[in-house]
């Protein structure tokens, strides 16, 4: 039994002196040693100190708290009142707690949301074909963080100014295309997309958002719904506003206003958010299972014979 214990000593020693060297050598990760201890968390931290003669004494110090966690689903600028919102709606389904609340769910994230609106003048033959003149981005709270006019990459024939809002004076602000076509596709990179009718817009960005990601106003039955109109029907941003917001928009002879128009659309949205929400989560596919773990990418593989050093191999016989 002792030449057994010794042997086995000796297999343990060479097997540590190989994981040892693969640590050095970056090919397997440094193990954790048994007894290490956790940092601690509060306002102060101890270790011990060794004097002069083998005596220890404790040594503290002060290790600053951890500052609050703000939840990611946020902005870093959301109001008082939006973060109000949002804790509340957490809690509510959660049933008094926001364990239950799956964060993957972009219902749960206002940051994550804008609402866009374009206005288009006409180019080509006769003025037929439509173009980017100008394009507002707003926040989940309504606030504009995008609103720029844009010059047609065509001349413009019509510049449909009882509609657009869009007059020649306009376009002397007016940036190329191309250049704000990429300044907006830089804020809806990554972003749940708000709108009514919003392919439109993104016709006139020369652009294709993911469905998943898009939230069209005007494909809402919820929203036809409270407001007592047909559930299948294509009702304009103007009716739905008046029904359900109490609100007039796109009125008088100087066209619509794209912030106006985008804030709406918005306004819209969150008032039916959750339900809305909830049912397109039913409504989406599954989501595929987790791939099995590959094999070739687990470190430990290489504690196997194959991987070990000759070198190491040799001292170790």
């Amino acid at each position: 039994p002792q030449g057994r214990g010794k042997k086995k000593s000796r297999k343990h020693q060479r097997f540590m002196e190989r994981r040892v060297l693969l640590e050095q050598k970056g090919l397997l990760s440094p193990q954790r040693r048994l007894g290490t201890q956790t940092p601690m968390v509060g306002p102060e931290a101890c270790s011990t100190l060794t004097k002069a003669g083998g005596t220890t004494a404790p040594r503290c110090r002060k290790v600053p708290k951890p500052k609050q966690v703000v939840s990611p689903s946020l902005s870093p600028s959301a109001s008082p009142g939006s973060i109000a919102r949002h804790r509340s709606m957490l809690l509510s389904q959660g049933n008094g707690s926001s364990k239950g609340v799956q964060m993957s769910s972009p219902l749960l994230r206002p940051g994550k949301y804008v609402a866009i609106d374009c206005e288009m003048v006409g180019t080509g033959p006769q003025g037929r074909l439509s173009e980017l003149a100008r394009c507002s981005v707003v926040n989940y709270e309504g606030d504009v963080i995008y609103d720029k006019y844009v010059q047609p990459e065509l001349p413009i024939v019509d510049y449909r100014t009882r509609w657009s809002g869009i007059t020649r004076q306009h376009m002397k602000s007016a940036i190329p295309f191309k250049a704000a076509q990429a300044e907006i596709l830089k804020i809806l990179k990554d972003k749940i997309v708000v709108g009514h009718a919003i392919h439109n817009d993104f016709q006139a960005l020369k652009y294709f958002h993911p469905k998943d990601r898009t939230r069209d106003t005007s494909r809402i039955p919820v929203l036809n719904q409270r407001a007592g109109l047909p559930v299948r029907a294509s009702v304009s941003l103007k009716s739905l506003a008046r029904h359900l917001l109490q609100k007039k928009i796109q009125v008088g002879s100087k066209g619509h206003s794209s912030v106006e128009d985008a804030q709406t659309a918005m306004e819209l949205y969150r008032l039916v958010e959750v339900q809305w929400e909830t049912e397109l989560a039913r409504s989406l596919p599954p989501r595929p299972p987790s791939p099995v773990t590959d094999p070739t990418t687990d470190s430990n593989q290489y504690m196997d014979d194959r991987y070990w050093p000759t070198d190491l191999m040799a001292s170790s016989l």
